[in-house]
């Protein structure tokens, strides 16, 4: 489809809006329908979510959506799906996956997950050990993953394996979509400090996984998951909400309840209120700056895989976040030191990372310390801005061309 008016497209969301009754469609209906009329994700190709614009055109579908208060975040829906495995699917994958697995994963009637990291092979996940050796049209996997978000819930993981321990380790990889229903698929909980199994192992014994699901030719799994990576930064800190919306909006709220309950007192009480407000203005600040230089990123931005400019909102949002949920605790003072939710050893039906309205502040605060772990820790992140963005040199690799077999490991 050539590019439309922004009039046009904001037509077409109103039409969709009238013709699906936000009062009676459920999600399903409701996302499938948007899903039908390109409106999922419109950089996308026409049938299959998209309507073949640019990608900062989607800020309009959004707008349109919460304007017509029939909207669910993509982020609550099918995180890692949809920010990570649809373009990852559409890029690498055939047309039959494509026409299989988009729309049911819009939609969210089938959850994913991402299966890299290992208990040997974290930031380093080009060092994995899980193993698929083929067998006539299928491939046999053994092996073990780690921090698995909602692999409880998912129906498709993307799975890296190494197909050839012989060649050098970024070489020897096979990238595959996994049915987890399919037998030897085992997810055992990991429970985190909020009291919570949001994130799971995953253990693959005699896994078969059929060869029509290999994303990319066999060897080449490091170039599809580097596609997976780049997606999964940009869908971690590359957001565009409205202004002075999302957690620094919780903050905002939180202090003006401060304030209000001061009743205007002054003395020792009076300085504490204003050093915190000196930190809440600084830190609005900063969301404000990020929420705009992801805006210019999204408006220069083209279909496909992104570039490393999706480390710089990744880095960044993840460290202020941590720094609102400091600010947020030490603005409710006492009540912060209880965390009355207790530790329920449940398993959450959705990331808690991407449940702002739903988190309580205490519990939001003990989660957050995880952002600068998963998507690629902040140190990662670094280094690639440093090589990637600044042009400094590299760190050495010396194990870049050994095979890994002979790589030493613990």
């Amino acid at each position: 489809m050539a590019e439309i008016s922004e009039d046009q497209l904001r037509k077409e969301v109103r039409d969709l809006l009238a013709d699906v009754d936000p009062a009676k469609a459920t999600q399903y209906e409701f996302r499938g329908a948007q899903f039908d009329r390109g409106l999922s994700r419109v950089d996308f190709p026409e049938g299959k979510g998209g309507l073949g614009l640019s990608p900062k055109a989607q800020t309009v579908v959004d707008e349109e959506l919460r304007n017509g208060s029939r909207y669910w975040h993509d982020l609550n829906v099918n995180p890692i799906g949809i920010g990570m495995g649809a373009p990852t699917v559409l890029a690498h994958g055939t047309e039959e996956m494509h026409h299989r697995l988009l729309r049911p994963l819009f939609t969210g009637e089938e959850i994913w997950c991402q299966m890299f990291s290992e208990p040997s092979a974290g930031s380093d996940v080009a060092g994995l050990a899980s193993r698929a050796e083929l067998d006539g049209e299928e491939w046999v996997v053994n092996g073990q993953k780690v921090w698995t978000s909602l692999a409880h819930r998912s129906r498709w993981g993307m799975l890296v394996a190494r197909t050839d321990p012989d060649a050098p380790k970024h070489r020897g990889l096979t990238y595959f979509v996994l049915d987890m229903t399919l037998p030897g698929v085992e997810v055992r909980p990991l429970y985190q400090i909020t009291g919570e199994a949001e994130f799971n192992e995953v253990f693959l014994n005699d896994v078969r996984i059929p060869d029509s699901m290999r994303l990319g030719d066999r060897g080449q799994g490091w170039n599809v998951a580097i596609t997976t990576l780049m997606n999964e930064r940009v869908a971690l800190g590359g957001g565009v909400p409205e202004r002075g919306s999302g957690l620094i909006g919780i903050l905002v709220s939180a202090w003006e309840q401060l304030q209000s309950q001061a009743n205007g007192q002054d003395g020792s009480g009076g300085v504490r209120r204003q050093v915190l407000w000196d930190r809440v203005v600084r830190l609005w600040t900063e969301a404000e700056v990020l929420r705009l230089t992801n805006w210019r990123a999204r408006t220069l931005s083209s279909a496909g895989t992104p570039g490393p400019e999706g480390s710089v909102g990744k880095a960044v949002s993840a460290e202020l976040n941590q720094r609102i949920y400091e600010c947020l605790i030490d603005v409710m003072g006492s009540e912060a030191m209880l965390f009355p939710q207790g530790y329920p050893m449940s398993r959450p039906e959705q990331s808690e990372e991407y449940s702002l309205r739903t988190t309580p502040p205490v519990k939001g605060f003990l989660r957050s310390r995880a952002n600068t772990i998963e998507g690629g820790t902040s140190e990662v992140m670094r280094n690639i801005l440093g090589e990637r963005v600044l042009g400094l040199p590299k760190e050495p690799g010396v194990d870049k061309n050994t095979p890994w077999s002979e790589i030493p490991r613990n």
